[in-house]
């Protein structure tokens, strides 16, 4: 199974050069199977919880797989929600590896039993991300519900113990787990694991609790001091180019990719410039469009904008342009800021006097809320109120 990119990669150099014009296919083509989740997290991006009667039927994913195939798409990232819940999930993953898409699939590992791990392992160009987000029960279940560490950590036993080596431990990084991180190495390790880290984005319910979760100052420089002494054995699928304006570069493009190397397809077939930009003005178009996806991801406007034009704004005049690029554009979209305006975690110190000025109510709202309930509190230091509320087992049949 193909994995990211470990090592450095300049933002002068030829790969990144192209990239920013736009390839003729996504380098990483993340595809939502599902709203459906037996989870409630917190930070959910795509506010998940509960299936969209319009999703694509198997038919229509298998039509969308043999044109990702035509496009040679190597390999994609299937997530969701939770995209094992889904009946044809299964059926979906051979399907794409008989079309020789690789699949990497991210899941809380509720369906992940010795059966299943032992067939993933048993299969080729398949690779598995499990999602925790703290390196033990207290940390992981304030974020992703009560009982979810122990599901994930029992995938992870399951997963070792049928033989699959290098399956990802996927882990947003926050405020309240940065200081885990060795701990958290030290986790895949005993698996025979790889560690993940990706940056936290203020979309779906994750813009609720951006302010209480997304690293301080001075832990975004720890964050950034640890991944240059461990860059090469963790993978951060390009989530912290912000940091390297705080020095040498971290591993990968250095730059934001939406519409250009990534995009993302929703459970309903739209397509949007990157995963963390669920929101009507990233949508390029839909799979059930004429064309289908060769024609929204070669033809559509949104993407031609992107590639062509430059959103660095004033950050163009910072030193540490060319390191950082201005940052996320969901990073700032999400918090209210202009697109060519300063990320919001600027480690150079523009962002925060940038969201002093934001105007009250001009923080983008949820385009689609697919929540089980109402606004998900944080839990850290509190049980929740009733367990059925974030019990890992609810809705899964």
């Amino acid at each position: 199974m193909p994995s990211e990119p470990t090592g450095p990669a300049p933002t002068t150099g030829m790969l990144a050069r192209h990239a920013r014009a736009g390839l003729s296919a996504p380098i990483c083509l993340t595809w939502e199977l599902t709203y459906a989740c037996n989870l409630s997290c917190v930070h959910c991006l795509s506010a998940s919880g509960r299936r969209d009667p319009a999703e694509l039927s198997t038919a229509e994913c298998r039509g969308v797989l043999d044109e990702l195939a035509a496009m040679r798409v190597f390999y994609i990232n299937v997530g969701g929600g939770e995209p094992t819940v889904r009946g044809d999930f299964w059926e979906l993953l051979d399907y794409a590896i008989s079309a020789n898409i690789g699949v990497k699939f991210s899941t809380n590992g509720v369906k992940i039993d010795r059966a299943a791990a032992t067939r993933l392992a048993s299969t080729d160009y398949v690779d598995v991300q499990i999602s925790v987000d703290g390196a033990d029960a207290d940390v992981n279940d304030a974020i992703r519900g009560e009982g979810s560490f122990a599901t994930a950590i029992r995938a992870m036993e399951n997963l070792a113990a049928a033989g699959f080596a290098d399956f990802k431990i996927s882990v947003v990084v926050t405020r309240h787990n940065i200081d885990q991180l060795d701990a958290f190495a030290a986790l895949a390790q005993r698996y025979r694991a790889q560690l993940r880290l990706t940056r936290l984005r203020p979309s779906g319910r994750g813009a609720s609790v951006w302010s209480e979760l997304h690293p301080t100052a001075a832990q975004q420089q720890t964050l950034y001091a640890w991944l240059r002494d461990h860059g090469e054995s963790v993978l951060t699928g390009d989530s912290f180019f912000h940091l390297s304006a705080l020095g040498e570069a971290l591993p990968g493009l250095n730059l934001c990719g939406a519409g250009r190397v990534v995009c993302l397809i929703d459970p309903v077939g739209d397509v949007y410039a990157c995963p963390f930009t669920i929101a009507e003005e990233f949508k390029a178009g839909n799979v059930r469009d004429p064309g289908g996806f060769p024609t929204v991801w070669g033809s559509a406007p949104l993407f031609h904008r992107l590639r062509t034009q430059s959103v660095g704004g004033a950050c163009t005049t910072c030193s540490a342009y060319d390191a950082c690029q201005g940052g996320c554009m969901a990073a700032k979209y999400f918090t209210g800021l202009p697109l060519d305006g300063p990320d919001p975690e600027c480690v150079r110190g523009h962002g925060e006097p940038a969201l002093a000025a934001v105007p009250a109510g001009a923080i983008p709202q949820l385009s689609t809320d697919h929540s089980r309930r109402g606004p998900v509190p944080l839990t850290l230091g509190r049980r929740p109120d009733r367990a059925c509320d974030t019990s890992p087992l609810v809705g899964v049949g």
